[in-house]
């Protein structure tokens, strides 16, 4: 029997933990000599009172959407899945080579290949991690780690030896033509009466992301294959036992994760950039971690999650922008969620499964 409600270990002890680093966050802004209520109202006006704060809000939330899913999938096999922003990076140049070197009639034709070229280029990242796991016993973390470095040096050498228009000083691919260009919130919204910032860079990436949510959703709990690597994550002794392959789930789960950090790039390369640069991923890879820990790797609790790392990237920003905090606090408060989320989670579920296990007891 669950020491507690299925609900209170996927809603409550989140909750508890978020509230504890607002509350310790609340801390750090009062000793810098800030107002935290000042702090706050600006940081939701900032992310949530306009179109133009919800379209950066919603941009940053689909990157995260990506990785969290890249991390939560590979999380149900027990792989730790650190690459995501090596692997977003590499999807980031099949991405660019996709929509520079094909002359497409129209961006949603050029989409679809840029979302086949963005999942193959970060599943090929992801792939040689895996086979080292599966196959030399290379810890995935560590192997996963040093690859974000690697694919980090060969986008940098591909910008600027390789990709870099003719003339140009600047580490980065030319634009990309306007036939490829993807339709924003504001020209999707405009048809249908809803003025939307035209400034806002969340675009159809966003659209892709919630599909991606709920295919990942139906592929863990609804298929064969998703069966299997749960079962793998839960117990390989007994995975193996009902003739789960630990290679295959291993090099699978992998290849699944990468292609969805991949992913990522339609939105921040094609869609926002409409460029390839350099540190184009800006650290979402690693958010990504964070998202997925705060969504207990479902689906639905990453949406969510994604959605408030999104609220705090755009909302720091604002901060940074109108008050002395500086924008590094927000990396403060991120490095909170994750510390109550993931390293301190026995902290609040310990008690918390006391209480139920009491209430129970008095039930009975």
């Amino acid at each position: 029997m669950d020491k507690m409600p299925k609900w209170a270990d996927v809603i409550l002890i989140p909750l508890i933990s978020l509230i504890l680093a607002a509350i310790l966050s609340t801390l750090v802004i009062l000793a810098i000599g800030e107002n935290p209520v000042e702090a706050v109202n600006l940081m939701v006006t900032g992310a949530l009172g306009s179109t133009y704060g919800w379209g950066y809000t919603l941009y940053y939330a689909t990157n995260f959407m990506f990785t969290g899913l890249a991390v939560a999938v590979a999380f149900h096999a027990r792989l730790f899945n650190i690459g995501g922003e090596g692997q977003a990076m590499l999807g980031g140049l099949g991405v660019a080579m996709v929509c520079l070197y094909v002359p497409w009639p129209h961006w949603s034709i050029a989409l679809l290949a840029a979302m086949a070229a963005g999942m193959l280029f970060g599943a090929a990242w992801a792939a040689i991690p895996a086979y080292l796991q599966a196959k030399r016993g290379s810890h995935i973390v560590i192997t996963t780690i040093m690859f974000n470095f690697i694919a980090a040096a060969l986008l940098n050498y591909m910008l600027v030896n390789v990709m870099r228009p003719a003339g140009s000083q600047d580490p980065a691919t030319a634009r990309f033509a306007e036939a490829v260009h993807l339709p924003t919130l504001h020209e999707m919204l405009a048809p249908i009466g809803i003025n939307f910032s035209k400034a806002a860079p969340a675009n159809i990436s966003l659209i892709i992301a919630v599909i991606a949510c709920i295919v990942v959703w139906a592929l863990i709990w609804r298929t064969r294959l998703g069966y299997e690597i749960r079962a793998y994550g839960h117990s390989e002794t007994g995975a193996v036992y009902a003739g789960i392959s630990p290679v295959r789930i291993t090099i699978v789960a992998m290849l699944i994760s990468g292609a969805l950090a991949g992913l990522m790039a339609i939105n921040n390369v094609m869609g926002e950039a409409e460029r390839l640069v350099l540190n184009s991923t800006e650290g979402a890879g690693f958010i990504g971690i964070a998202v997925a820990l705060m969504g207990r790797s479902h689906p639905f609790g990453v949406f969510l999650a994604a959605i408030l790392f999104g609220f705090l990237y755009q909302g720091g920003a604002e901060l940074a922008l109108w008050t002395s905090i500086p924008r590094e606090l927000i990396v403060v408060i991120q490095a909170l969620v994750i510390l109550f989320t993931g390293a301190l989670d026995n902290m609040v579920r310990m008690p918390l499964e006391k209480l139920f296990l009491a209430l129970r007891k008095e039930a009975n």
